[in-house]
């Protein structure tokens, strides 16, 4: 069964064993998500059954747009609501002094991934080795922060709603935070709103065409597909290098174009 669809995944549950419960309601074996959500986190999780988990990349998933209370005082290995060391009590900050951090933290900012996270070194996570105590020396990278606003202060949480580039950790962006108020804090919640245009709509199912970010092309002899034939460039309308996507009344495929030669990323994907 192919599938597309936005499901809400709660607090204290770790995306894969969220997924093994959707493969069970819907009996389901062949399915993925795109964008894990740490256990503490809740919120949006894109979901794919059948064929349509190798279409992940060709979504724009991008600006992710979060939730996050910010818990000032607290130090935590993790920087979530895990792991929690040490916890001061401090005076409450000035509004204005707030909104002057936020102004500075917009637009594309460095950071340092947290060494509780899923990324990979020599092949194993490094929150493995974090667990174990080992160092992850990890590289310092991007990401854009679109727009920020405060929503509420009730110190010592500070709840913000921020859009962020795909990639990007708010685990890091409230330690970028904290950094500048010269304490320590971390994250008591975290919520994903949305992945580009993708929302929970009750796990409604959606239209996979509507979303795929590709550009249309027109092939000379449709009957290809049907065989699944090699296609050549001449076949083409558009022959220039690039992944396309071509539409049949009751399928669609995949090309890419690369060095005047095209192959199927994937062929006769049925429509649902």
């Amino acid at each position: 069964m192919n599938k597309l669809f936005v499901a809400y995944k709660p607090s204290g549950l770790s995306s894969n064993a969220f997924l093994n419960q959707l493969k069970k309601k819907y009996n389901n074996k062949k399915a993925g998500f795109s964008g894990t959500l740490d256990p503490f986190a809740k919120g949006v999780l894109l979901i794919a059954f059948g064929q349509y988990t190798k279409l992940f990349r060709f979504f724009k998933k991008s600006p992710k747009i979060y939730k996050a209370t910010l818990w000032f005082g607290v130090k935590s290995k993790s920087l979530d609501n895990q792991n929690i060391e040490n916890i001061t009590s401090l005076p409450p900050f000035d509004f204005s002094i707030l909104q002057k951090i936020q102004e500075e933290l917009l637009g594309i900012i460095s950071y340092t991934p947290p060494a509780y996270c899923a990324k990979k070194i020599n092949g194993v996570r490094s929150y493995e080795l974090a667990k174990r105590g080992l160092e992850t020396n990890l590289k310092t990278c991007k990401m854009e922060i679109f727009y920020s606003k405060i929503l509420h202060y009730h110190h010592p949480f500070l709840t913000m709603e921020i859009s962020v580039s795909e990639g990007g950790y708010i685990r890091s962006y409230c330690e970028l935070f904290a950094k500048k108020l010269g304490i320590d804090a971390t994250l008591s919640s975290l919520e994903r709103l949305c992945e580009g245009n993708f929302y929970y709509e009750n796990e409604k199912e959606l239209n996979i065409l509507d979303y795929l970010n590709l550009k249309k092309n027109t092939i000379k002899y449709p009957q290809k597909l049907h065989n699944g034939q090699k296609i050549f460039l001449d076949d083409l309308e558009i022959q220039k290098e690039g992944c396309y996507l071509l539409e049949e009344d009751d399928f669609f495929s995949i090309i890419n174009i690369e060095n005047n030669q095209v192959q199927y990323y994937l062929n006769k994907v049925l429509k649902c």
